[in-house]
């Protein structure tokens, strides 16, 4: 009888399996200390970069994460359940709660790096909104920090026009956010639409999201539509792919 797949894997796969079952049984717990390349290298008998991508494997799955100068170590933060139909309900943003209050539970949320311009609309912004290509935009760019670690990049496109005197152009928006706002003007969001993507970050968006080597952006964007199929907001957002389970739950 023929071995089981796992013996046709590579040395460092095996190695990293190994540390992920002894994470899972609770030996490592989050904020533990793994073991590092010369404790690997005595136990399995493989060479130094064997060691190195079998930790290398954990880091890039956002299991574990190297602390400069102590080693790697099992993450201690637990994944964001992004709610995507829940969050955005009117009851939510309607009621002066923040969108984020659907996800976040207790947890700590700072929002920062926020800039709030006006620009004119990058062409593919432009199509979405029906609105011409270098046409004024009110962009509002933010990071948003959950307990600490960077977990998205967000920018947002509204007609400038339509927002123009509104706290909308401000950096705090108030209660509600932006599609609170927006709902006072008379341009209340009640369709949205999101497009997934993924891809492998940007230098800029690496540091910005202080993401592990090999780690993996998702591309959320959204669009948010009035009465009569009007679009009146883009948003542009990155994520940490390893900080995110999408939970999307709705009836047959």
């Amino acid at each position: 009888m023929a071995s089981g797949g796992s013996e046709k894997q590579p040395k460092y796969q095996r190695i990293a399996n190994a540390l992920k079952a002894a994470i899972e049984s609770g030996e490592y717990r989050p904020g533990d200390r793994l073991p590092g390349e010369n404790d690997l290298m005595e136990t399995y008998e493989v060479a130094r970069m064997t060691a190195r991508q079998a930790l290398g494997v954990l880091q890039s799955e956002g299991i574990a994460e190297a602390r400069k100068g102590a080693g790697v170590f099992v993450r201690d933060f637990k994944p964001l359940r992004r709610r995507g139909i829940q969050r955005l309900a009117q009851e939510q943003w309607g009621s002066g709660r923040s969108i984020w209050s659907a996800d976040i539970e207790n947890r700590a949320l700072v929002v920062d790096q926020v800039e709030v311009t006006e620009e004119g609309a990058p062409e593919h912004v432009a199509g979405v909104l029906g609105v011409e290509p270098g046409e004024a935009t009110c962009v509002r760019s933010r990071r948003f920090v959950l307990d600490g670690k960077p977990v998205l990049l967000s920018t947002s496109y509204l007609p400038a026009s339509l927002v123009a005197g509104t706290a909308i152009t401000e950096e705090d928006t108030g209660p509600g956010g932006t599609y609170a706002r927006l709902a006072e003007i008379g341009a209340k969001p009640v369709h949205f639409r999101e497009e997934i993507r993924s891809r492998m970050p940007t230098m800029s968006e690496t540091s910005r999201l202080s993401l592990a080597a090999g780690t993996p952006v998702i591309l959320v964007c959204r669009t948010a539509f009035a009465d009569g199929g009007q679009p009146v907001e883009v948003n542009e957002m990155t994520l940490d792919a390893a900080s995110y389970v999408l939970e999307y739950d709705f009836d047959a």
